[in-house]
């Protein structure tokens, strides 16, 4: 039995009051949440009329995170160095609305669809937050008439996801996309994206990695051999893409109990998905006689033949492997699949063997006509950066260490060493700011020098312009070195071609 207490002077709708007497009559919970929810708001209501401060927990949303300025300059530093190398690639850049219509989104994640957000319908449009760049991008290429185009997209993306903060695992995070579209040579455009993969991950020298390829044919070929139903096809790969969470025991038991499959089928998919290796895992299975009748596990076999050859001509040869148990469970896959994992020592002692994968991708072939009115097809191949994990990986490395982030760009601190001179300190940074230095003062008007230089030391600028009642009659100022103490007179006409010949070691070096 619930109870409702009634404020004076103001009453409830009989039919909630009803409610809260007999919570028995309704037949099903959800209604039961109904009107819970109901009551809750008209409490909301009547206790705001009758001037009660409403209290609440002030946070962040599950799954979301404000960031930092160290946080901040972090990523700036991270998204600068990817989009060199997309750009270095030849990338071009688009960008498309945070929310797509529901039934573009509709029926391309397999069993992750249940983890798209919907939104609530405001009287027109059925619409749902974007779950990946993908399908977005193959639905601007569709509505735009683009068969050819090789794109990088920055962004934020929503998952109705678990959220875990020590794996970078978020309901709202960014993700960095490389896409190569259009009709090719096989296997050209998909070597190279495992190179873009590989340039990326060791300019941010987050450690060693492996990524790992495979084939959809390949995949579909080996569940044929080994007696899945074709029907099957998709759950299984869903289920095998487990095998880099879970042991294959459970992944086994899945197959099993889940999807219906027999001991003996499973097994045999068990002794394919624990093989990895390079060429020689290819001329093995090549020769495997269950493969090769099975015309799509030789398709796939020959092609991941091709293209580790072609990462063998682009210098990816130490880091791409070939691994069976890699199977990426989004439904628009055609071809071939990336995932590049971390290898070695976790960075954070609550880190330990959770970061997982940090980038992935693959050939989606059928994509983009699933949007085209007459189904034309535009070949495309790409890969996406796992950032967030990354962030986490770079992030708990600095809080193991005691290298410190700056989170400003100011190059020059203009000081006072005495009082009354705000108009002088004005004065020099309009010319420095006139000609593209980094500056900035206190906005106090009698500031301490003391306070000033601490200023300089705790937010790492690198040089710090003293004036004082002396050097203005003289018509210099002193330049001095933050971290060295070293302080030299320059004049005031050469102060700009001084600070920036300063300037050119502390770039060189990496301080900034």
């Amino acid at each position: 039995m619930l109870s409702v207490r009634i404020i004076p002077r103001l009453s409830l709708p009989v039919d909630l009051v009803r409610f809260t007497r007999c919570v028995s009559a309704f037949s099903s919970k959800p209604q039961i949440d109904n009107e819970v929810a109901k009551l809750l708001e008209l409490k909301s209501q009547l206790s705001c009329e009758n001037g009660e401060v409403q209290k609440f927990t002030l946070k962040t949303a599950k799954g979301t995170r404000d960031f930092s300025p160290q946080q901040m300059a972090i990523r700036e530093t991270v998204f600068e160095k990817i989009i060199s190398v997309f750009k270095r690639h030849g990338a071009e850049t688009i960008d498309t609305p945070i929310f797509e219509l529901k039934e573009v989104l509709t029926g391309k994640y397999g069993e992750d669809s249940k983890l798209i957000y919907d939104l609530k319908d405001q009287g027109g449009e059925i619409l749902s937050l974007r779950y990946d760049l993908t399908v977005p991008f193959a639905r601007y290429l569709a509505m735009n008439k683009i068969t050819n185009i090789k794109r990088y997209h920055i962004a934020k993306v929503y998952r109705r996801d678990n959220p875990s903060i020590t794996r970078g695992r978020y309901r709202e995070f960014y993700q960095c996309d490389f896409d190569i579209a259009g009709a090719y040579d096989p296997m050209i455009p998909d070597a190279e994206c495992v190179r873009v993969v590989q340039e990326i991950l060791e300019s941010l020298d987050i450690g060693s990695f492996v990524i790992k390829l495979n084939h959809r044919a390949l995949l579909d070929g080996m569940f044929e051999a080994c007696g899945v139903p074709p029907e099957k096809f998709r759950s299984i790969c869903s289920a095998v893409d487990k095998l880099d969470k879970s042991p294959w025991a459970d992944v086994r038991k899945e197959m099993i109990e889940e999807k219906g499959l027999t001991d003996e089928v499973a097994d045999k998919i068990g002794q394919y998905v624990q093989m990895s290796g390079k060429h020689e895992l290819v001329e093995k299975l090549l020769a495997d006689a269950n493969l090769t009748k099975v015309r799509a596990a030789v398709e796939g076999l020959e092609a991941m033949k091709l293209v580790l050859n072609y990462c063998d001509l682009l210098g990816v040869k130490d880091k791409a492997v070939f691994d069976l148990s890699l199977a990426r469970g989004l439904d628009y896959y055609t071809g071939i699949i990336y995932e590049a994992v971390l290898l070695g020592e976790p960075v954070a002692e609550d880190m330990a063997g959770s970061v997982g994968s940090i980038a992935g991708g693959g050939r989606y072939d059928n994509l983009v006509g699933m949007f085209d009115a007459k189904h034309k097809q535009v070949p495309c191949v790409g890969v996406s950066i796992g950032i967030e994990r990354i962030f986490a990986v770079i992030e708990a490395k600095l809080l193991a260490g005691t290298s410190k982030v700056r989170t400003t760009a100011v190059e020059v601190y203009v000081a006072s060493a005495q009082k009354n001179l705000l108009e002088e300190r004005m004065k020099v940074c309009k010319e420095l700011w006139n000609e593209g230095i980094k500056a900035e003062q206190s906005y106090k008007k009698n500031p301490k020098l003391l306070a000033q230089l601490q200023h300089c030391e705790e937010y790492g600028i690198p040089l710090a312009i003293i004036l004082g009642e002396s050097e203005i009659q003289k018509g210099v100022v002193k330049l001095r070195n933050v971290v060295t103490r070293n302080e030299v007179e320059v004049p005031r006409g050469k102060l700009v071609d001084e600070i920036k010949k300063h300037l050119q070691p502390v770039y060189s070096n990496g301080s900034t």
